[in-house]
């Protein structure tokens, strides 16, 4: 197993429709929540939701991110989405390219800000 692969984590989600899924998979990646996000459309779901059985055709979001970084991902996820009770489950990642586990890690990071210099002083 690689170290970068322990680190790495995907989100996996279920959206309503592929506006939503851009909405929200544009957001995760604009927030730097997840370096990357795939959607699937035209998954055809079939479950139980207060007793009875119902179907749905969804689209798949996978979102690509740090382990670090899920819990908030998570967060934003559920207040985004138009779902009660959205799907989102973490699948860990257990290997991979290892210029592509640094890429995900780094575009997973919040980016850094630039110091602000005082007037007249110096920057360090």
């Amino acid at each position: 197993m690689r170290k970068g692969a322990m680190k790495a984590v995907f989100a996996y989600i279920t959206c309503p429709s592929l506006a939503e899924a851009k909405r929200i998979g544009r957001v995760l990646v604009e927030e730097r929540l997840a370096a990357c996000v795939n959607l699937l459309p035209g998954m055809y779901s079939l479950y139980r939701w207060q007793g009875k059985i119902e179907t749905a055709v969804e689209v798949v979001l996978i979102a690509k991110t740090l382990r670090a970084r899920a819990p908030a991902l998570t967060r934003r996820v559920t207040a985004l989405h138009p779902y009660s009770c959205p799907c989102v489950v973490l699948l860990p990642v257990v290997g991979g390219a290892a210029a592509y586990l640094r890429w995900l890690a780094e575009g997973s990071v919040p980016a850094p800000r630039l110091r602000r210099r005082k007037a007249g002083g110096r920057s360090r």
